[in-house]
């Protein structure tokens, strides 16, 4: 139903809930972003594929944590053929549909990666977007914990491009196995394992206590909603959120843990994670009973990979963590994450970590969902709005516009094929460059000019036009000029740059010389 004011036939102009438009600014930012992690990506040999926004619902599938909202957080429409077709949520599985289409011609293992965005229905929030874009790359047909090791070392690699510092970042890993080992162990039912991995995955938003009420009977956030819980066992609830952190304390299988139990364990420093540490606790927690398969599993493929890790020299920058979960349904082994460790200001003014800005896991099932044999791929995504703006705060990429065009101003339209011949000289030296189209007079075309952040102008009014030359005012020098004291030696230096008259015959010349004086260059 269209907005409309009693007052006004007039649309309101209006942007959902959820998403967000992009200036320039962003978008020569986000630019710069993508081409350095571009850069390590086929450093490593991936190479680019796109697949489109919308496939068949039934091959996207639906493996969102979002069961609480319409279509299970995918947005979906039914075609004028009856077939449902969706956004993607994501891009791995669209990439699992466009291998399995392409099986036969594709080199294997294949390695590829992928920009765009994708599409969630979820409720809008202070970071949480209905559209986002990511960065993916994959390795599709290598069951090799290498394969998993890899994709960590150049998550870690593409970080340092972007010129985060070592220190301020960590590669987590974890595996699927070792969380469905945990939910046997606990005694939770196994229809219960989406419940229980959802709750566990909300660890870093809700803490301690927040898992354990939605391990429990549910939760309810701050805006009043209520999200139902797992309803599990004291027992089961008490090994789960256990197994979650060291809390050097046992656990009753008769009365939940007390909340300061759980707050203090959430903001006690954290010791490096030990295989064998890890093994105890949890044999302790068993009482006896046998250790799960699934989990002894995943701890041999976290050892192989710690392994891996430690021989390529990646030892202080990719790390174990039994807290990493994914909620993506699809995943079947290693999971990880890129956790940015540096403090910002929250809402409330406390100092808190960044947090992750990438994510990913092996999906061995994805892939075989089409095949009907075992098709192993691993891979990972960053979520590049929030990579954006974590580069942002510490001063690695300025989101500001590039320089825009040279603008060529009008004096008298009735010679406005001379002017356009002037624009066309410029282009083709390669200079952007246009014609300004407006009815403002000159005062007018300059606000337009320094608007489009112009770096100069060019002027040719009837004075020039009688001398055979051209104007060139550099804008860039003339915003220095207005800030400086008049009369000054440097002030008389930058006067005479700010505006200098040529031969007609010289204007590329001219105006190319403004460029390399600002560093900007024809492009």
């Amino acid at each position: 139903m269209s907005d409309k004011s009693e007052k006004s036939n007039k649309l309101k102009a209006r942007l959902p809930r959820g998403l967000a438009d992009r200036g320039p600014a962003e978008i020569a930012a986000t630019r710069e972003m993508i081409e350095k992690i571009r850069a390590v990506y086929e450093l490593y040999g991936f190479e680019p594929v796109e697949t489109p926004a919308i496939e068949y619902t039934d091959a996207l599938g639906k493996f969102l944590p979002d069961q609480d909202r319409p279509n299970e957080g995918v947005f979906s429409f039914l075609d004028d053929d009856e077939q449902w077709l969706s956004l993607r949520y994501d891009l791995t599985a669209p990439l699992a549909r466009y291998v399995a289409e392409n099986f036969d011609t594709l080199p294997k293992p294949y390695r590829s990666y992928r920009v765009g965005n994708v599409f969630r229905n979820e409720k809008p929030g202070p970071g949480r977007f209905r559209q986002f874009m990511q960065f993916d790359a994959d390795t599709v047909g290598s069951s090799s914990p290498a394969a998993d090791a890899e994709l960590c070392m150049m998550a870690a690699d593409a970080m340092e491009a972007l010129g985060i510092p070592r220190g301020s970042y960590v590669v987590k890993i974890w595996n699927r196995k070792c969380l469905d080992g945990v939910r046997e162990a606990s005694g939770a039912p196994i229809e219960k394992t989406l419940q229980v991995l959802r709750a566990v995955d909300k660890k870093d938003r809700v803490g301690l206590v927040g898992v354990q009420e939605l391990l429990a009977k549910g939760r309810r956030d701050e805006s009043g909603d209520f999200t139902k819980g797992a309803e599990l066992s004291v027992a089961a609830n008490n090994f789960i959120t256990y197994s979650l952190t060291p809390m050097g304390v046992g656990y009753s299988t008769d009365q939940l843990f007390p909340h300061e139990v759980l707050r203090t364990a959430d903001t006690a420093p954290r010791k490096p994670f030990e295989i064998g540490e890890f093994r105890s606790r949890i044999m302790a927690g068993l009482g006896g009973r046998a250790f799960p398969i699934d989990l002894e599993a995943g701890l041999i493929e976290l050892t192989q990979i710690q392994e891996l890790v430690r021989r390529a020299g990646y030892t202080d920058r990719i790390i174990i963590d039994e807290t990493v979960v994914r909620g993506l349904e699809y995943y079947t082994g290693p999971v990880f994450e890129v956790d940015l460790t540096f403090p910002i200001t929250n809402d409330d003014g406390k100092p808190v970590r960044f947090g992750s800005v990438s994510a990913g896991g092996r999906y061995d099932g994805l892939v075989s969902r089409f095949r009907g044999e075992p098709v192993p791929a691993t891979g990972f995504s960053i979520g590049v709005s929030r990579l954006l703006a974590a580069l942002q705060h510490l001063g690695k990429v300025e989101a500001r516009a590039e320089a825009g065009p040279v603008v060529v101003t009008v004096f008298d339209k009735d010679r406005i094929a001379d002017y356009q011949q002037m624009v066309a000289s410029l282009r083709n030296a390669g200079i952007r460059a246009e014609l300004y189209l407006g009815s403002g007079k000159f005062g007018p075309q300059m606000k337009y000019a320094d608007k489009r952040n112009a770096p100069c102008v060019v002027i040719r009014g009837s004075d020039e036009k009688a001398k055979g030359e051209v104007t060139i005012k550099d804008l860039i020098v003339g915003a220095e000029l207005a800030k400086l004291e008049k009369g000054r030696e440097e002030h008389l230096q930058k006067q005479a740059e700010a505006q200098r008259a040529v031969p007609e015959a010289q204007l590329v010349e001219a105006v190319r010389a403004v460029l390399a004086r600002h560093k900007l260059g024809p492009r």
